[in-house]
């Protein structure tokens, strides 16, 4: 493969006390960057033995459900067809735990002609367990324009807000084609346009890699992004199916926008009306760290302001797994 213009940072976070994902890790400081090649996450945590996320599905009509795995994704979720009568005061087995069922959600699917209804359920026990595995990733990108389809992506950052060895990883990507808008993001065509630059379809086995050695055994991975649900997440989808690749099915998404209108909502004028990126650390008095609309620079404020306003909206990681998205 060819040489990867990478950039891993020690960026070093304190370790998460409680089940919020703000409070000390607001006042972390930034260790200086260095360039590292990807490896396994040599930062001690705590890790649960013999778990494993287990998403049950309740079928009324017996529905077998075939479970798909991707070979170079390591996938940790399965899932359990269980038959039974929609009752009132169900309870549903959640890693050998009985828990009361608080959330039901029915679909309609089509099987074989024949309109099919799947109950799942899901209750607050359930979220909470998926919290205790879970790894927090900031990310951000830069493109050549608004279009998912027509454009590319020309630079990708995350960050792995538990922090440790090579928990910020950055690359530019080749778009194979002029970069366009250089006055905004500081990306031109000749930094992107060049044989040690990874093409998408030489990039996503990079990241999956990445996010494995990031991934807690058994647990789901939450990418977070600032209008990801509209502009980050879709990109990146597209970006995986053009170049023949699926998002792996025990990632999910989080958008931080909600949170902010959230906040903006319950506070009032004591929030500022603008929910920007830049906006956000402007408000919060995060120092910009490299050049702004850069997609590393967007990380580093993106993981602190997550980390603010899940505290301001006293919103645990297990609220944030409940709000995500695939």
């Amino acid at each position: 493969m060819k040489a990867v213009a990478m950039c891993f940072s020690l960026l070093q976070f304190p370790r998460l006390r409680i089940n919020l994902i703000g409070n000390s890790l607001w006042e972390s400081v930034y260790k200086s960057s260095s360039c590292r090649v990807i490896c396994s996450n040599n930062h001690e945590h705590e890790r649960v033995q013999n778990r494993r996320w287990t998403r049950r599905t309740i079928n009324t009509k017996g529905v077998e459900n075939n479970e798909n795995l991707i070979s170079n994704t390591n996938l940790r979720h399965e899932t359990v067809p269980e038959t039974t009568k929609a009752q009132k005061s169900r309870k549903v087995g959640i890693r050998n735990k009985i828990v009361s069922e608080s959330t039901t959600t029915e679909v309609n699917i089509t099987y074989n002609n024949k309109v099919e209804k799947i109950v799942e359920v899901e209750s607050d026990e359930y979220y909470a367990d998926l919290a205790k595995l879970a790894t927090i990733i900031c990310f951000d990108i830069e493109t050549t324009g608004f279009s998912r389809e027509r454009d590319r992506i020309i630079e990708f950052a995350c960050q792995d807000l538990r922090g440790g060895e090579n928990s910020t990883f950055q690359s530019l990507l080749n778009p194979e084609r002029d970069v366009p808008n250089e006055q905004i993001h500081g990306i031109s065509s000749r930094m992107v346009n060049r044989n040690d630059v990874p093409r998408m379809k030489e990039f996503i086995p990079i990241l999956l890699q990445y996010v494995r050695t990031r991934q807690l055994p058994g647990g789901v991975v939450v990418l977070v992004s600032h209008n990801g649900r509209t502009f980050d997440v879709p990109f990146l989808k597209n970006e995986f199916t053009r170049c023949s690749y699926e998002i792996p099915q025990d990632w999910l998404f989080a958008d931080t926008l909600p949170l902010a209108r959230s906040l903006m909502k319950s506070k009032g004028s004591k929030v500022t009306p603008r929910i920007s990126l830049q906006a956000l650390r402007e408000h919060y008095g995060i120092p910009l760290i490299g050049p702004a609309h850069r997609a590393l620079s967007d990380v580093h404020s993106l993981a602190l302001i997550l980390q603010r306003l899940t505290y301001d909206l006293k919103l645990p990681i297990s609220g944030l797994i409940q709000g995500s998205f695939k």
